[in-house]
């Protein structure tokens, strides 16, 4: 019993359209795309690199939608993530709806930065209208 390459059809015809949709390739590429940004996603996380004092103490409820002030030990002060000159910061924090409504502020601060220096931040925070002050620290590790 042979098998023929010949369907019937000329040496000019065409072929039946097909019905059914080859999902194989779109497959194979969702799963490339997958293990690439499987790989790729952790390397993306960046953080500020603040080294936050150790405490004993219980953590913020609800610090989620807050605004944090963030003390570099370079003396740089960031809203959030963005810089901002220190002149500038009671300004801002006056025209910041965040601070209008919840008149809370968190703020992280480097362990190595002087007192002098976070309790300046801290009257420019309050002088831009919060009057809750909070501080972010690290738990305190036994041992």
């Amino acid at each position: 019993m042979a098998f023929s390459s010949n369907t019937g059809k000329g040496i000019g015809g065409s072929f039946p359209p097909m019905s059914e949709i080859n999902v194989t390739p779109f497959v194979d590429v969702m799963l490339v795309l997958l293990v690439i940004f499987m790989v790729t996603a952790p390397m993306m996380v960046q953080g500020l690199q603040v080294q936050l004092p150790e405490t004993k103490s219980e953590p913020v409820a609800n610090a989620e939608g807050k605004l944090v002030l963030t003390l570099m030990r370079d003396h740089r002060v960031l809203i959030g993530d963005i810089e901002v000159p220190l002149a500038k910061l009671k300004d801002l924090l006056a025209n910041n709806a965040k601070v209008k409504a919840d008149k809370e502020v968190l703020l992280k601060a480097d362990a190595h930065l002087s007192y002098g220096f976070v309790m300046k931040v801290m009257a420019m925070a309050k002088d831009g209208g919060a009057e809750n002050i909070g501080m972010i620290t690290e738990p305190e590790h036994e041992g």
